[in-house]
């Protein structure tokens, strides 16, 4: 239980903006503070995959402007690190104007550091003759390494920078939803129904990216499942376009977590569930997403909104009181059609992403109410759900390893 509730406050926390862009910004910010002066210029080292993830997507309050090299310079001109994921809601339109000149006085440099881990970045700063450096592992605000000029100030081993590997598996999940004591996260849980609800609101108010969200009500606005679709496509479209409101995460993800918590809010409205009930569905499902995304990595060629959609639907199973088969199913159904949905980072058709993954979750949820579920030997679906989780695992963190190169080659070359 305590191995749970840790989990939960350690994942679930708000983000300003994609954190990927977020991670570059907190990174950048802190280098500034350790120089302890505003740098001449900055040097930002990082993995293909936070290039992959930062490329495309708008910036919060940045006037429409995207990329590495705007997300590390207005980090470094607001600073303010100890806001970790949300460091640029104090950005002003002051702000932007600087980050624009230096942008085009090349102030930024960015290099591809191979061989390194998914998420990784470096951000170095220079004043006159003095330097700093800090990077980040693993994790968007895990930073392993303080230096200033020759001197650590701060680092990790190797065995502290890896978080603890926690074996989850889908029983002890189920039992705790269902009977553990929740009442430590409960203000997280208010939370992501507050937050993760008014972007999705937003994004069907107000005209962001390729409004998938918007499209969807307009095309057949009258089932359920049309209304969870949208409204957590719409919170991608608003995300992903720059919004300037908060999410809360999970995995790592402000899309994976409006995936995973949007459609569950939303039913539960609709069937009148308690408080209580809905509390446990939303642990259930953001607990499942983690379970999911252990295997496979925070950053991958495999789209972290097919785990979000999956667990969502699953949870959807848990709110309306399924038997434990038939959540499981769920899971087992959707991951055997969606697993080997590609990211090619985070921009504007994630929304159209989220919105198949969630279609084709609610659909493996009646295909397991009908007991017509996929067999074990039916491809990757294995005799029970935490080997077929085992099993998308091995499959997204090793077996999608050349494709993410790829993907990464075909996008740096638009």
């Amino acid at each position: 239980m305590n191995s749970f509730i840790a989990l939960l406050k350690q994942e679930m926390i708000p983000a300003f903006g994609c954190t990927e862009p977020i991670a570059l910004a907190f990174t950048s910010a802190k280098a500034a503070e350790v120089l302890g002066t505003f740098p001449d210029r900055i040097e930002v080292k990082c993995s293909g995959n936070i290039i992959k993830n930062a490329k495309s997507v708008l910036i919060p309050n940045s006037n429409g402007k995207k990329g590495i090299e705007y997300s590390a310079i207005l980090g470094a001109i607001v600073r303010g690190s100890d806001k970790q994921l949300e460091v640029l809601n104090a950005v002003t339109n002051d702000d932007v104007t600087l980050a624009e000149r230096l942008f085009h006085e090349k102030f930024c440099q960015v290099s591809l550091v191979p061989g390194v881990e998914a998420l990784y970045i470096t951000v170095e700063a220079f004043a006159g003759q003095d330097m700093s450096s800090v990077t980040v592992k693993d994790h968007h605000t895990n930073i392993i390494e303080v230096k200033r000029n020759q001197t650590v100030l701060f680092s990790k081993t190797e065995e502290e920078t890896k978080q603890s590997c926690m074996v989850m598996k889908f029983d002890d999940i189920y039992d705790f939803a269902m009977n553990g004591n929740i009442d430590e996260v409960h203000d997280i849980l208010e939370k992501e129904i507050e937050y993760n609800m008014a972007i999705a609101e937003e994004g069907l108010k107000t005209s962001y990216g390729a409004n998938i969200g918007k499209l969807i009500l307009a095309s057949d606005g009258n089932s359920l499942a049309t209304e969870l679709q949208a409204y957590a496509a719409a919170g991608s479209d608003a995300r992903m376009s720059g919004c300037a409101l908060p999410v809360v995460i999970n995995s790592g993800s402000g899309n994976q977590g409006i995936t995973v918590s949007v459609p569950i809010i939303l039913t539960a409205a609709k069937i009148a569930a308690s408080k209580e009930e809905l509390f446990r569905a939303l642990v259930f499902a953001n607990l499942i997403g983690l379970y999911l995304k252990a295997g496979i990595g925070k950053l991958s060629a495999y789209c972290g909104v097919v785990s979000a959609a999956s667990a969502s639907a699953a949870g959807i199973a848990f709110l309306r009181k399924e038997n434990k088969h038939v959540i499981a199913d769920t899971l087992s159904n959707s991951l055997a059609c969606l697993s080997g949905m590609i990211c090619d980072g985070a921009k504007a058709s994630c929304a159209m992403k989220i919105a198949a993954s969630v279609g084709t979750a609610l659909l493996a949820y009646e295909q397991a109410k009908s007991g017509n579920s996929f067999q074990a030997r039916d491809g990757i679906v294995k005799e029970s759900i935490d080997q077929t989780i085992d099993t998308v695992g091995t499959i997204g963190r090793d077996g999608m390893k050349e494709t993410d190169s790829v993907i990464l080659q075909k996008m740096l070359e638009n």
